[in-house]
């Protein structure tokens, strides 16, 4: 996959995408991100890629011919148009599912970082497949939201994590959360690992983590309990941890 972000900051967006897992995946090619700085379409000797929104009001928009003529400048660069979204608290909230969504289903992502008071409405209109945002809360800019999609998203990628596993078992893929962890030492300051981590006895440790997850989601999570898979005894089990 390659993700594509436009962006006032793209040295931003870089110091937390070429760290870690991310960057160690962009160095093997599992995954191609490229960061293009909005400031170098701009049309005057300032750079200048804001200006006064029509009708009044407070702070600046984004203009839409650099962002137009940005994007246009991708889509000729890899000989395609890349699903184009744009990261704002108006958009639909990415969860883990959403993530899977993109990841199975597009091969080029672009995303647009706004600023200011927000991006003139008729490059959205125009080009924006999708707005997207990571809670309902706003920030000063886009960056710190497309960085947490573009993370998630590279996480579900082939060749990025060790195995599919690394994220099948985390919480939210499932529908639940993940179920506790525990390394060495056995006792730490006298709380003692659950004795089933120790027996080397997989179908029990299997079953655990299974049954922990399911009351970890009861009782941080219990919506996320309706569109979960649960067998009658795990119903069960969640009928009486909410009777405790």
């Amino acid at each position: 996959m390659r993700i594509d972000i436009i962006t006032l900051f793209p040295e931003m967006c870089e110091a937390v995408l070429s760290e870690s897992i991310i960057g160690r995946a962009r160095k093997s090619g599992a995954v191609e991100i490229v960061c293009h700085q909005l400031r170098d379409f701009a049309f005057d000797k300032h750079r200048r890629v804001d200006d006064a929104p029509y009708g009044g009001g407070m702070g600046m928009l984004m203009m839409a011919e650099p962002i137009a003529l940005c994007f246009e400048s991708i889509c000729e660069e890899i000989g395609k148009k890349p699903h184009f979204v744009y990261m704002s608290p108006k958009g639909r909230t990415v969860t883990q599912s959403v993530v899977k969504e993109y990841a199975d289903e597009y091969e080029n992502v672009c995303i647009l970082c706004g600023h200011y008071e927000g991006v003139d409405q008729r490059v959205l209109d125009m080009y924006i497949d999708e707005e997207l945002s990571i809670g309902d809360y706003v920030l000063t800019g886009g960056e710190l939201p497309a960085v947490v999609f573009a993370d998630a998203l590279c996480r579900m990628l082939p060749g990025v994590l060790s195995s599919d596993e690394c994220f099948e078992l985390e919480s939210h893929y499932g529908g639940l959360l993940e179920y506790p962890q525990y390394t060495r030492p056995e006792v730490w300051r006298e709380q003692a690992v659950p004795e089933v981590l120790m027996s080397g006895h997989h179908a029990n440790i299997e079953k655990w983590r299974r049954e922990q997850a399911i009351l970890e989601t009861a009782k941080r999570r219990p919506d996320m309990l309706l569109s979960a898979q649960l067998t009658d005894k795990e119903k069960a089990l969640v009928s009486s941890a909410f009777e405790e």
